[in-house]
């Protein structure tokens, strides 16, 4: 994206991260958004507008993002929603399924399935074929039960590891986690052309801003 912070590129006068943001703060069992940002000036418009919000440092990696921001949890939520701020059309209905397997003690992953051939490669060259049936192209909301999700960012920061994937150092630790159908609507903006396609939606009445 040329060096622009995504999650404040404006869709139709809204930032992706105020779009990314509604869907959670408009549901009531949703006690606290704590978002890691480089950024302290969007961070402050963004903790002004609404008591749910703060606003904590990121780190170098998505992991030190994540571990910083849950370490500054400070209600007694019993799961623990982690969802990128460049994803700006999380459903709803997704949103509450994650929820509700993450009550009964799994974690859940927003995801879609496969629908390309996968190739596994050694550099280009090709040296497996995964059967797409069993591939799925994850993203966010990913829902953990709170313990089980600080137990895997404790493991990581004892061992040093950096995973890129919230649900990839859960499942490390033996908790069950599964997948949650999704939407292809919930892009993630990488882009220009997600940004075209996420505008599409917008204009065609596929997605609507939920404050």
């Amino acid at each position: 994206m040329g060096g622009v912070h995504k999650p404040f590129i404006e869709l139709v006068g809204r930032t992706v991260l105020d779009w990314a943001l509604a869907p959670f703060l408009v549901r009531d069992d949703v006690l606290e958004l704590v978002i890691a940002l480089s950024g302290r000036a969007a961070g402050d418009r963004l903790a002004a507008a609404d008591p749910k919000i703060r606003i904590v440092s990121g780190g170098d990696s998505r992991f030190e993002s994540v571990a910083n921001a849950l370490d500054h949890l400070e209600s007694e939520a019993g799961v623990v929603a982690v969802h990128d701020g460049a994803r700006p059309f999380p459903p709803r209905d997704v949103i509450e399924s994650c929820i509700r397997l993450a009550v009964t003690g799994c974690g859940a992953v927003a995801g879609v399935p496969a629908v390309d051939t996968i190739k596994k490669t050694d550099g280009d060259r090709i040296i497996g074929t995964p059967r797409r049936d069993a591939l799925w192209y994850a993203q966010t909301p990913q829902v953990f039960p709170r313990g089980v999700f600080e137990r895997a960012v404790a493991r990581c920061r004892e061992s040093g590891l950096l995973p890129t994937d919230d649900a990839a150092m859960v499942e490390e630790t033996g908790a069950r986690v599964r997948m949650v159908p999704s939407s292809a609507m919930n892009l993630k903006i990488t882009t220009p052309d997600d940004l075209v396609a996420a505008e599409a939606y917008i204009a065609k009445g596929l997605v609507t801003y939920h404050m």
